[in-house]
Formats: structure tokens, sequence, C-alpha cells
């Protein structure tokens, strides 16, 4: 495509509405100069002549003799003459006819019939071009982000939802997007019957305090991109970014859930026990609820993105709560004091060297951000070394799985695991082996496929077992202060 084809093309689509609008007035003024339909097709028969010919909402057809021929989720249709161009957005354009200037169809496709001619360009973005052998092209021919599917589905959807303020409507074309709101629905259900406790909590925090709820949701929305941006300018947190991203989308999906939960059971009333009581139950009831209203204009995309906003607040200021609980109480728990014996004092007795405590599973789980933290320097360290091997460039994640696999059998951590007092064992409280190594290693690899969810899953955990750990049988457990792990 040629800069100036582009330039055109991108004019055109930006200043589609203040088309429209002046075509509107002027069609007014003069009703035989312009042909425009807002919300119907417009239809200039043969035999007649206008400036142009518009439709917004609706398909513009042209069997006379036009200036230049628009529709906006619409079809255009040229079988008359053109002087200028014919555009279709979110439609397809027909032409089987001369053309002055260009052909365009953005989110369709272009179809030139057997008595075509174009003295311009022929543009497809988001399409493909169909031309009949017999039609001459005096331009280019230019397809941009090819698509084989088209985008004839999402015509009825922005036609009777988006312009209408709402995600949903009871109308023929957009099975896909009830298809997806109950695939949702599916997995806030899933959400519900693996995550019971904490779906219940999160929708008892949003009852008990949700001021804060609200507050934590504006802060988490205002500094994210603070955090992200920062963590972009340090360079090293860059590998950071796609698991903070990950983190705040599972964080707002979960979020959902938790406030269909908290609808069904302002519905339902409070029960302690019995399948009332169960939050899967309070999650179906939200959701029929949250579609129903799903349907009102205005009021569906504005519950949409409630759901949504105060849902992340709930699940940010819940984990925030946990965190300090569990600081709290480690702090306010007293030392156990010695029982003192009874009888004669016995005499001392030379006691030999006492090994260290064994690392097994039973001591204090790893956390969410300090394994984080220790991952990501080992990524730095593993960065900077394949930085001076140019030629090994691209294969940082497999270098960095051999590297954990190969430290994990010999030392069962890596050197951030070291810096940090981390250790990987075994449940079972065998050694770790090769097998099991290369297992977790490889288990990673799927940890990371899912946009991250493999490592978030440490912190919703309550054994704080990430993915691979769960495939491994093994756990990350903080070494007792004394033990050299080196």
């Amino acid at each position: 495509m040629t800069r100036s084809t582009l330039i055109r093309v991108l004019a055109m689509c930006c200043a589609m509405a203040g088309v429209a609008q002046a075509h509107e007035r002027e069609w007014r003024a003069d009703h035989g100069n312009n042909l425009v339909g807002i919300g119907h097709d417009s239809y200039l028969p043969a035999g007649e002549r206008a400036h142009a010919v518009v439709s917004v909402l609706g398909s513009a057809t042209s069997d006379g003799d036009a200036q230049s021929v628009v529709s906006v989720l619409g079809d255009t249709r040229v079988t008359g003459t053109v002087d200028e161009s014919a555009v279709a957005v979110l439609g397809n354009t027909y032409v089987d006819n001369t053309i002055g200037g260009d052909a365009v169809a953005v989110l369709g496709n272009v179809e030139l019939g057997p008595h075509a001619d174009i003295g311009g360009d022929v543009v497809a973005i988001g399409g493909s071009v169909q031309r009949d052998p017999s039609a001459i092209v005096h331009g280019e021919s230019q397809t941009v982000f090819s698509s084989y599917f088209g985008f004839e589905w999402l015509r009825p959807w922005v036609r009777h939802c988006l312009l209408l303020g709402r995600p949903l409507a009871l109308t023929a074309g957009i099975g896909w997007a009830w298809g997806v709101a109950l695939g949702f629905l599916a997995l806030y259900l899933l959400f519900a019957l693996a995550f019971r406790s904490s779906v219940v909590q999160c929708a008892l925090t949003l009852e008990s305090r949700p001021g804060q709820c609200i507050v934590a949701a504006l802060l988490t929305v205002l500094l994210s991109p603070i955090l992200l941006t920062l963590l972009c300018v340090t360079v090293i947190g860059i590998a950071a970014v796609p698991l903070v991203v990950a983190g705040l989308f599972c964080a707002g999906v979960f979020g959902k859930a938790v406030m269909l939960a908290w609808l069904g059971r302002r519905c339902l009333g409070r029960h302690e026990a019995g399948a009332l009581s169960h939050p899967a139950l309070a999650v179906l009831i939200g959701g029929v609820i949250v579609m129903a209203l799903y349907l009102v204009p205005v009021l569906g995309f504005l519950v949409y993105k409630l759901l949504g906003l105060i849902g992340l607040g709930v699940v940010v200021f819940t984990l925030l709560q946990a965190a300090r609980a569990r600081r709290t109480l480690a702090a306010t728990i007293p030392p156990v004091p010695p029982v003192p014996p009874v009888g004669p004092e016995p005499r001392p007795q030379p006691q030999p060297p006492q090994p260290p405590p064994a690392i097994n599973a039973a001591l204090a789980r790893a956390g969410f951000w300090i394994r984080i933290a220790a991952l990501l320097l080992d990524a730095l360290l593993i960065g900077i070394v394949m930085g001076l091997l140019h030629h090994l460039f691209n294969l940082e994640l497999l270098v960095l799985a051999a590297y954990g696999a190969v430290m994990w059998k010999l030392r069962g951590s890596t050197i951030g695991g070291i810096v940090f007092d981390l250790q990987v064992v075994r449940l079972d409280g065998r050694d770790i082996d090769w097998a099991t190594a290369i297992v977790r290693a490889l288990g990673c690899f799927l940890s990371v496929a899912a946009a991250g969810l493999g490592f978030i899953w440490i912190a919703f955990d309550d054994g704080k077992q990430a993915w691979h750990d769960k495939i491994a049988g093994t756990v990350v457990v903080r070494a007792p202060k004394g033990i050299s792990l080196v």
C-alpha cells in the first residue's frame, strides 16, 4: 500500500462520523445533492445522480452516478459510476463499474466484478480482495491484516449492543456474545467450586468493608500504570511486567466471581449450612441477574465495568488483609518457656555436636512475592550471561530451565533461592533426584505458557505450590537461619 493511500484510508475512517453529520445537514438543505441514511440503508437508483451516498448503521448502494459511496457498519455496493471512492467500514465493498478513486473495506472484503475499472488502489484492511480476471485496477491491490473469517459476525453486536451501551441483546446474530458470557459464568462457577473459602472470604470482606474495597480498587487502577512504568524503566523489572499484568487480569476475573457470589448471597440471605450456603449457587443466581442487567442500554456497560472494578479492589484488599493478619499473628505468638526439671538437678553431661535441623516440607512455606523475587534474580543472572553469548540469545528460557534443574538437584536451590533462604524439597521427604528436577523444570514452561497463571497460583494455593510444584510433588520452604545452602 502506498503512503498516500494509507493516509486517505485513515482520514476516511477518522472523519466518518463528521462526514455523515455534514452530509445530513447538506441533504436537508438540498435534497437532490446528497443521499444520507442513519440507521437505515441508502439507495441511489439507476439514472439518478448524487454528490454522496452515505449510510451509517446500514448499507449504501449506488446504481446511478455518485461522487463517493460510503457505509459504516454496512456493505457498500456500486454498480454505477463513482467519481471518487467507495468505502465500507465494518462491511464489504462490491464494485462492478468504473471508480475514479479507491475501493476500500475496513474489517471487510473487497470484491471486484467483471466490469470493475478502479482508477486508484484496492485496499482491504482485515479482509481479503476477490478480483474477477476481467477487472482492471490501475493502482495497487493490497490486503492489510488479512482475515479468512470475516467480520460479519461483529456488525450485529456493534449495532444492537455497543452503540446502545450494553454487552448483550435479545437479537439474532450475536449468539457468540451469549456464548462468551455463559463461558465466563461457567468459569466463575468453577472458581466457586474450587476456591469456596476464598470466594466466601472475599464476599464477606465486601459486606463488612465496602468503602475500603472501593478505595483499594481506585488505588489499584491508578497505581498499576505507575508500577508497570517503573518496572520498564529499571530494565531489570521488565521480566516481571507479564507476571504483574497476568496477576491483575486473574485478580479481576476472580473478582467478578466474588461480585456474583456477593449479589447472590444478598438474594438468598445468609445460610450457615446446607445447599443454600454454597457460593456456587450464589454465583449462579448472581450471574443470571447480571446478564439480565446486561440487556439494559447504558446500564449494561455500567454494571459490567463496576463489577470488574470493585471485584478487583475486593481481591486486592482481601489479600492485603490476609498478609497483615499473618504478620500480626507471627508477632504476637510468645515463645514457649522451658519446663523446669523435677528433683535434684542432674550433672551436666557433655553433649555431642548436634546436626543442623533438617530441611523438609514441614517448614514454613515460601510465599508468592519472595519466590518471584528469587526468580527475577535468577532471570537477571541468566540474562547477563546470555547477553554475552549473542549467538544463544534466543534460548534464555531453555537455559533458565536447565540451570534450575541442575541447581535443584545439586543444591536444592538456585542462586536466587540461596540469597532469599529458599529451598526446594519433596513432599515425601526424599532427596530431589534428576527425574524430579527435570519434571519440575519442564512444568515451569506450563506455568509460564498459561499467562503466568501457574506462578500466580502460589498466592491463592493453601500449600503455596505453583503448578510445576504440584506436577513434581515439591514445595518451596524457608530455610532456618544459620543453615548454609551453599
